[in-house]
C-alpha cells in the first residue's frame, strides 16, 4: 500500500457514546492512485464528508488503517496530523477567503509556514504565479467582494495548490457555482492533478461534473456501494 497516496482499510467511525453512539463509516476500504481524480458521491448522511475529514487528518481515527502520504493516522499524535495537514490542499464549498486581503495576499497566506518561502516578497511572487495558472493574473490585487463566485473559488484552488501539496481534498467545490464556473473549476483541478501527478479526492452532489473523474465512488450508509 506504500505506493498509494491514500490507502484505507476497514475504516470505521462513529459519533456519540454509549446508547447515543451512531456509526457513520463501516468497514470501508479505498485506495487512491497518484494523479487520480476520485469523486465521492451519495446521499446526505452517507459519510462522505466524514471520510474526507479523516483522510485530511482533521479528525482522529477510531478504527482501521488510514495511510495518507505515507503517514498512518490510526493512533497518530496531533503533531503528526498537523504536519500532514500542511502537505494537503483543502478546497471547501465556502471558499473561506479573508475579505480584507487581496486574492494574492489570500493565496500567499498558505505559504507562511513553508520553509522555502520565509520572505514575504517571495510568498507574494509565488502567489501571483499560481493565480496566473488559474486564469486570474489580472485579478491578483482585487479583494474577494469584487470577484465573482467562480473567481473566488479559483482563488481557493490557487491557495490549496500554492504550496505544492501531495494531495487535494475538495468538499462540494462547485455547489455554489453556476454550471460554467463549476466546470471551469473542476477542469482546472483535473488538469493540475494530471500535470503534477497529484491525486484529488472530491465530495460532490453535482451530477454535472461526474465526467471529470477517473473513478466515481458511491457511498451509502457509511459503506462503498459502487
Amino acid at each position: 500500500m506504500a505506493d498509494h497516496p491514500v490507502a484505507l482499510s476497514n475504516v470505521g467511525f462513529s459519533f456519540g457514546e454509549g446508547a447515543l453512539r451512531r456509526p457513520v463509516l463501516r468497514g470501508l476500504d479505498l485506495t487512491v492512485e497518484p494523479g487520480e481524480v476520485v469523486l465521492l458521491t451519495g446521499p446526505s448522511g452517507s459519510g462522505k464528508t466524514t471520510l474526507l475529514t479523516l483522510v485530511g487528518a482533521l479528525r482522529a481515527m477510531q478504527q482501521g488503517s488510514c495511510v495518507v502520504l505515507g503517514q498512518e493516522l490510526l493512533g497518530a499524535p496531533e503533531s503528526a496530523r498537523v504536519a500532514l495537514r500542511r502537505r494537503i490542499g483543502f478546497i471547501f464549498q465556502n471558499h473561506n477567503l479573508l475579505g480584507f486581503l487581496t486574492a494574492r495576499q489570500n493565496v500567499a497566506m498558505a505559504l507562511e509556514l513553508h520553509p522555502d518561502f520565509g520572505d514575504e516578497a517571495a510568498r507574494l511572487g509565488m502567489a501571483g504565479e499560481i493565480l496566473g495558472r488559474v486564469g486570474l493574473a489580472d485579478f491578483a490585487d482585487v479583494v474577494p467582494a469584487k470577484l465573482s463566485g467562480g473567481q473566488r473559488q479559483r482563488v481557493a484552488v490557487a491557495r490549496a495548490l500554492v504550496a505544492g501539496p501531495g494531495l487535494i481534498l475538495a468538499d462540494e467545490p462547485t455547489a455554489a457555482l453556476d454550471r460554467q464556473s463549476g466546470r471551469d473549476v473542476v477542469d482546472l483541478m483535473r488538469g493540475l492533478a494530471k500535470d503534477r501527478g497529484m491525486p484529488v479526492l472530491l465530495v460532490t452532489h453535482d451530477p454535472r461534473i461526474l465526467d471529470v473523474a477517473d473513478r466515481v465512488v458511491a457511498m451509502e450508509d457509511g459503506r462503498i456501494v459502487g
